[in-house]
This record gives structure tokens, C-alpha cells and sequence, in this order.
């Protein structure tokens, strides 16, 4: 190979190398990563999408379940709601055959748009009448929930049993009619 047909070839060589390395790395690796970035924001799109369908097809039986919070829920006048509160837990006594030894309200505001009512219940009888009890309370209309409940006995044969309850209700703005 002649001198002048080898620098040639060099300097041939020599561009086709800095070029390559200049396609590496100013065009190829930069495209690689917005291409990779851009399939991860469109697969997280879809993702969002998808959660989005799901949200609708849900939607109907969340408008019902917050419908019924809203009609279940205790009035947000803290008079009436102890009120409707103590009227059901007597209902719920009468209908059981518990005895309600302590009753002890206290309202809680976490929130401008509703306030929660927590109360410490203690209620007596056998097993039967407790467990009855229980049951009308969590199957009834209120929107009560039961935070701990304690159990205990005061005899040695397990005959009188104690109930304590610590409940908590939601009380929310009810809305205005049309």
C-alpha cells in the first residue's frame, strides 16, 4: 500500500470512527432514552386509564354507598344525633335483653365538613343477650361502628358477662333537597 492510499485509508478510518462515536453518543443513546421514558410515561398512562375504567364501572355502586352514608349518617346537630344515637341503643337494649350500664358520648372535630361522635358503651347480661345486642348494632340503619369491643365475666361460672363498646359515628352536613 502506497503512503497517500494509507492516509487515506487513515483518515477515511479516522472519520468513520469519530462519526460513529458522534452517532453513539449525541444521537443514539439520547434517542434510546427518550424513547425508553416515553414508553414508561405511556405505560403508566394506560395504567391510569385502565384505573380510570375501573373507576367508572364502579361509579354507580360509589354513588349508592355514599348515598347511603349520607342518609345513615348521624345529623350534624350534636343534640339530636346523641339523641337519635341513645334512642336506638335503647331499642337495641329493649329488643336484646342487655342492660346498658355506661354510656359516656364525646364529640370529635377533625374536620370543617363533618364531626365524629365516639362513645364508650358498657352493657350487661348473659351471652346471649349480648351477642344479640351486638348484632342489632351493627345491623342496624346507623352509621355506627364498633372500634374495640371488650368482653368480660363477673362471676365464676361466666353468667354475667360485661360489653364494652367504644362506637364511633359519622355526623356530615346533610345535603340540600331539590
Amino acid at each position: 500500500m502506497k503512503i497517500e492510499n494509507r492516509q487515506q485509508f487513515l483518515l477515511v478510518l479516522t472519520l468513520a470512527a469519530a462519526a460513529l462515536l458522534v452517532g453513539v453518543n449525541f444521537i443514539y443513546e439520547p434517542l434510546q432514552n427518550l424513547w425508553s421514558a416515553r414508553s414508561a410515561q405511556i405505560r403508566e398512562l394506560q395504567a391510569k386509564i385502565e384505573s380510570g375504567r375501573k373507576l367508572q364501572l364502579r361509579g354507580p355502586a360509589d354513588h349508592k354507598r355514599w348515598n347511603n352514608m349520607l342518609t345513615n349518617s348521624l345529623p350534624s346537630n350534636t343534640s339530636m344525633a346523641e339523641q337519635q344515637l341513645f334512642t336506638a341503643l335503647d331499642n337495641w337494649r329493649r329488643s336484646s335483653g342487655a342492660e346498658i350500664t355506661s354510656l359516656s358520648p364525646q364529640w370529635k372535630s377533625t374536620s370543617t365538613n363533618h364531626l365524629t361522635l365516639h362513645c364508650r358503651v358498657e352493657a350487661t347480661g348473659n351471652l346471649g343477650a349480648l351477642s344479640q345486642f351486638l348484632y342489632s348494632l351493627e345491623q342496624g340503619p346507623l352509621g355506627i361502628k364498633v372500634d374495640t369491643a371488650e368482653l368480660s365475666a363477673h362471676d365464676l361460672t361466666g353468667q354475667q358477662l360485661t360489653l364494652g363498646l367504644q362506637l364511633s359515628g359519622l355526623a356530615l352536613p346533610q345535603p340540600a333537597k331539590k
